[in-house]
């Protein structure tokens, strides 16, 4: 189970690196990509933090963060 969530974890530091990315404006040929990745950066944010969310909040009704 400590591998999913430290594989959320990568991919929502992977979103803030592809969003840090998109940042950059003197890329030149990829300056139309720029919009797009923005987007794509925040919706990997948003779904892997929900998804740690919901493990937390799961875990937490199994009771099996008392192990």
């Amino acid at each position: 189970m400590y591998y999913i969530i430290l594989l959320f974890l990568a991919n929502i530091l992977a979103g803030f690196a592809l969003l840090e990315v998109a940042g950059l404006s003197g890329l030149g040929m990829l300056a139309g990509l720029m919009p797009f990745l923005k987007v794509v950066a925040v919706i990997l944010i948003i779904v892997f933090a929900l998804g740690l969310f919901y493990l937390g909040l799961k875990s937490l009704f199994n009771g099996s963060w008392r192990k």
